[in-house]
């Protein structure tokens, strides 16, 4: 127990840390007013970048750092694209949209200072936290599996459900950080140009052996791996994971990072990949971690943006561009913005997904029809609604009770997956949303980003990421997802949580319900999809969105694609605006 005067000590320290959080947004807001002032905008900038998601961001920053006179353009009201933090009910701060931060490249960490513009991330010790359903056992709870990073621990867990699963768990975790890890040179780097040779300068050729010496590094590292890296990138998970282990509940749960954002089951031959995408990551140098930003993820996106303004970048909210500006000799010349303002630029980059770069941006016409015909035939689905959540208490889970103070213990720190004992459960969901139909038990990914970060809601409550699928775009029988539908689906999943953790509905105070037609409106994410495309094989690499533009460039020349779209994909990663900004540099100098 603390003392009264240190209690008392603590209370005002924590009125002076508020007067001193109203007094920043005051001041970011004024700031953000005065980067707003469209007097302040130029009639030209070497480079206009269309969109302050993160990968616009990191692309303004290092394009600034170059020299580049450059000039971001946001739709809303704030910056950040899907990684946000929004106050939508008073006194809770959401990670809207993207959640949690592990694939932040750490060479985009270290050359923009992001810890010296104030990067905090909070590492989350326990990852994997999977509930059952089930009778009590001899301790008067169900079982439960916890999986951390603590090698033994994690053992004893998987023992009580497979004790040759847990002797094999720690040689398949070491093997999926080897593969990872060999790969981390392509994430670094633009793919290799299938067109190579339009790119004729010293700069550009020096580029491309880097390009080459990274392919030949990532297969030299690779080495005896090589036939099972193979394997990760075209088999089903499921047929991966047969291969290693033989408990659903184990099963299921590293499954779910196979399917996670993804419209595709653990039986889709190419599901393992998206596994793979998922564990490149490292938080503080601790390879495969994942962990909480400080302030939520629009903390990551200020940082970033911090330091792209302390070399010089302009970055404007509330400035949505209506098209790019195309001249006769097809070249990017500039954007027009809805109230009809036109502003000239040497280069163009998009942030945008692919669809809102090439249909909506550019006027009908320019771009030659089988080009268009590409890029309609490109996979945007989505099985995924985020639903934000504020309660005042902690869910209590049956399986692993809360302590007697309500604190929270090492099952809230991770991702806690419900509908996940068995792979079956996913099956059966995805199958509903392929008819058009909302599923009977979703699966759930849950976060809760306050159990270790405590600016984000009030004393004692706390702020709940759902991540849920599979939820079609579309429905069937002609329905919309209008707000009956989705208070019904949002009912559907907290009853779901309900009979994990009883009392979970009545500890609710808001909810914020994004499915795919939602996501796809406000984030600018084309047919909801969090990656701005399917991850699959055929829209991986230079293939990403499409051979003719996998390097970032585009049939128009000084167009450039930036945003997950392109190389090597989605998550709050950075490199595909680092890279598009490198190939920019390599085309400009």
């Amino acid at each position: 127990m603390l003392s009264r005067p240190v209690r008392h000590q603590i209370q005002r320290g924590q009125k002076v840390k508020q007067c001193m959080g109203h007094l920043f947004r005051h001041l970011s807001s004024s700031s953000a007013r005065r980067q707003n002032d469209s007097s302040a905008l130029n009639k030209e900038y070497d480079a206009i970048i269309v969109g302050a998601g993160h990968n616009g961001l990191v692309a303004s920053a290092y394009l600034q750092k170059a020299g580049l006179n450059t000039l971001v353009l946001e739709r809303r009201h704030l910056i950040g694209g899907a990684a946000v933090t929004e106050e939508i009910v008073p006194g809770y701060k959401f990670s809207r949209c993207s959640y949690v931060l592990s694939l932040l490249r750490p060479i985009i960490v270290k050359d923009l200072e992001l810890k010296k513009h104030g990067l905090k991330v909070h590492l989350r010790s326990d990852h994997a936290f999977t509930p059952l359903l089930e009778e009590p056992g001899p301790n008067g709870r169900p079982r439960s599996l916890l999986m951390s990073k603590d090698e033994e621990f994690t053992k004893q867990q998987i023992a009580q459900f497979s004790k040759k699963d847990a002797e094999a768990y720690h040689e398949f975790d070491e093997y999926l950080m080897r593969i990872a890890g060999a790969i981390g040179p392509l994430l670094d780097n633009p793919p290799l140009d299938l067109k190579p040779g339009s790119r004729s300068s010293l700069k550009q050729k020096m580029q491309m052996v880097d390009i080459v010496k990274s392919m030949a590094k990532s297969g030299k590292a690779l080495g005896q791996d090589i036939p099972e890296f193979y394997k990760l990138l075209t088999a089903p998970m499921n047929k991966i994971l047969d291969s290693w282990f033989e408990s659903e509940p184990l099963k299921a749960t590293l499954a779910t990072d196979s399917v996670i954002g993804a419209f595709l089951t653990p039986d889709t031959p190419g599901s393992g990949y998206v596994l793979l995408h998922h564990v490149m990551g490292e938080i503080e140098g601790v390879k495969g971690a994942w962990g909480y930003a400080e302030g939520g993820m629009g903390a990551v996106s200020g940082c970033i943006a911090s330091s792209a303004r302390s070399h010089g970048a302009t970055i404007l909210t509330e400035k949505p561009v209506s098209s790019v500006l195309v001249s006769g000799d097809n070249q990017a010349c500039g954007v027009v913005l809805e109230d009809g303002t036109e502003i000239k630029s040497k280069m163009v980059l998009s942030n945008a997904t692919p669809k809102i770069t090439f249909l909506d941006l550019i006027p009908s016409g320019i771009l030659p029809e089988e080009f268009v015909q590409e890029v309609s035939s490109f996979d945007f689905k989505s099985p995924v609604t985020k639903i934000n959540v504020a309660v005042n208490r902690l869910p209590n889970f049956t399986a692993m009770p809360n302590k007697s103070d309500n604190t929270p213990g090492p099952n809230h720190f991770g991702t806690i997956h419900l509908n996940c004992e068995r792979t079956d459960l996913l099956n059966k969901a995805y199958d509903s949303a392929m008819l058009g139909e909302i599923p009977e038990l979703p699966m759930i990914e849950m976060c809760i980003p306050s159990s270790l970060d405590p600016t984000l809601a009030p004393e004692g409550c706390h702020v709940i990421s759902l991540f849920t699928q599979y939820t079609p775009y579309e429905l069937s029988g002609g329905r919309q997802w209008d707000e009956e539908t989705k208070d019904m689906y949002c009912d559907r999943v907290f009853d779901c949580i309900e009979a994990y953790a009883p009392g979970f509905k009545d500890s609710v105070v808001g909810r914020d319900i994004l499915t795919p037609p939602d996501l796809e409106r406000i984030f600018g994410l084309t047919g909801g999809n969090i990656f701005h495309g399917a991850m699959s094989l055929d829209q991986l690499y230079f293939s990403r969105p499409f051979p003719s533009c996998g390097s970032y460039r585009t049939p128009i020349k000084g167009l450039y694609l930036c945003g997950s779209g392109s190389h090597p994909g989605g998550g709050v990663m950075g490199a595909p605006g680092r890279n598009a900004a490198m190939v920019v540099k390599a085309d400009m100098l």
